[in-house]
């Protein structure tokens, strides 16, 4: 990685999309090879104290880096703006085109927080989609900038109270298309149940399913009940609050009868429904039982480079496997959200109807 640098105190707006201007146009002066991506905007709103830790996550995005990059440093008492920016881009063979990424990281005070827009705007780049991720809370920040966003970065998992999350990813999501980081940790898991069931003969399963067990990360609730909610959603069934039990959150979820032709119309039934706190370090879910009326079971759990999966079939047979790099990690994450923005998942919004309505007493 190659990089030009740019700081300043006591700075405005105007002077930082200056100096990036300058860069840009200096270093394309002195090799043609080197171009801006222009695909998206990032902007980060954070505690100052917080800082390097966010620009951590953000380097571990991988491959999939915004365009240009403005990061927000929430500060209490500060009254004027200090700014850094940066140009850089990757190293690759001699003759092939560079892309360059613009970063800037803006030192605010809580007292621009209302005004933020007048801040940001002039540094954006001109139409291109504009995501806006607020780790650390500051809603008056993202409330300020709805005007220029068009695709806001939540996390479910980040708020202790998985009804309030729901809240306000449904409220967010009036105002711009909402990417929540809970829901991509659920993606490994939703594609191999999804794989698992998509045989014919596995297929007239899914309205015979009896009991669902999902074991998640005691702090990650949102995303075993946006699984939940998923499933619910996809296969029709009605959702109702769940109670607490165990240390975790149990109840039963009405299942309607199968209308599809030769797979036997079942009645119309209930699916028992339990979330278990799972003793592990990562964020997210760390297995899922799925258990069919006939006796037959589907157990996914989180193990070293992948998924292990169990099936049992209605005659007890047993059989084990591992999918190999079934998950992107912790460290996917934040890239994969990234890339969301580009695109539109039709599912995550009916699984966020049914998961608010497990969580609502």
């Amino acid at each position: 990685m190659t990089e030009e640098v740019w700081g300043a105190r006591s700075t405005t707006p105007d002077a930082i999309e200056a100096a990036l201007r300058d860069m840009l146009r200096s270093r394309h002066a002195a090799d043609e090879a080197l171009v801006p991506a222009r695909v998206l905007n990032l902007v980060v709103i954070v505690d100052r104290d917080w800082k390097g830790e966010i620009a951590n996550r953000l380097e571990g995005a991988g491959r999939y880096h915004a365009s240009r990059t403005v990061l927000c440093a929430v500060q209490d008492g500060r009254v004027t703006l200090d700014a850094v920016a940066s140009v850089g881009d990757e190293e690759r063979a001699p003759g092939t085109p560079r892309v360059m990424h613009e970063s800037v990281v803006i030192d605010v005070g809580a007292q621009h927080l209302p005004g933020l827009r007048t801040i940001v705007d002039p540094i954006l780049v001109d139409e291109l989609p504009t995501v806006v991720w607020s780790p650390h809370g500051h809603d008056e920040a993202v409330e300020a900038l709805l005007e220029v966003m068009d695709v806001v970065m939540v996390d479910s998992d980040d708020i202790d109270d998985p009804a309030l999350a729901f809240e306000r990813a449904q409220r967010l999501a009036r105002d711009a298309y909402v990417v929540d980081l809970a829901w991509l940790r659920t993606t490994p898991w939703r594609e191999r149940l999804a794989a698992s069931f998509d045989l014919p003969a596995r297929r007239a399963e899914l309205p015979r399913i009896a009991r669902l067990e999902v074991r998640h990360r005691s702090r990650s609730a949102a995303s075993a009940l946006l699984l939940v909610g998923w499933l619910a959603s996809r296969l029709g069934w009605t959702s109702c609050s769940l109670g607490h039990a165990g240390g975790g959150l149990a109840g039963t979820l009405s299942r309607p009868g199968c209308c599809e032709p030769g797979s036997g119309a079942p009645e119309p039934g209930e699916v028992l429904v339990a979330l278990r706190p799972h003793d592990q370090d990562a964020p997210g879910l760390a297995g899922v039982t799925v258990c069919g009326e006939g006796g037959a079971a589907l157990s996914l759990q989180r193990g070293r480079g992948g998924l292990e999966a169990c099936e049992v079939s209605a005659d007890g047979a047993e059989r084990v496997w591992r999918i190999l790099g079934a998950s992107r990690g912790e460290g996917g994450i934040l890239g994969e959200g990234i890339r969301q923005a580009l695109l539109r998942d039709q599912t995550y919004e009916p699984a966020l109807d049914s998961a608010r309505a497990l969580c609502t007493a």
